[in-house]
């Protein structure tokens, strides 16, 4: 979800991800996990496992859901070669610069 503001609980955050800004922390069913005071949203992501990422040309942060402790650090794209659909090596950096639209899909 996109935030402007770190301050505050996001008004959809128990919508989109269960979890709700209680007196005792954030809790979702019966776990609650305590959060500093005053409310800081980099505090709640962390805690919970949040990935949260800063985009300092628009001056917006997304949070995103639980990880698992495998959170990205960064929106930044590693550097990756797969083959394009002749079979050759095709490096997603040399589209660096320019807008993409990538469609994934799975059979499963």
């Amino acid at each position: 979800m996109l935030l402007e503001r770190l301050d505050q609980p996001p008004p959809d955050l128990e919508a989109r991800t269960g979890w709700a800004i209680k007196p005792e922390g954030a809790c979702r069913a019966e776990a609650c996990v305590p959060l500093k005071q005053p409310f800081d949203v980099r505090d709640m992501a962390e805690r919970l496992g949040m990935a949260l990422i800063h985009d300092p040309d628009h001056d917006v942060w997304a949070l995103g859901s639980p990880a698992g402790g495998r959170a990205l650090t960064s929106a930044e794209l590693p550097d990756i070669v797969l083959p394009d659909r002749h079979g050759r090596d095709f490096a997603l950096r040399s589209l660096r610069g320019t807008k993409v639209f990538m469609i994934a899909w799975a059979s499963w």
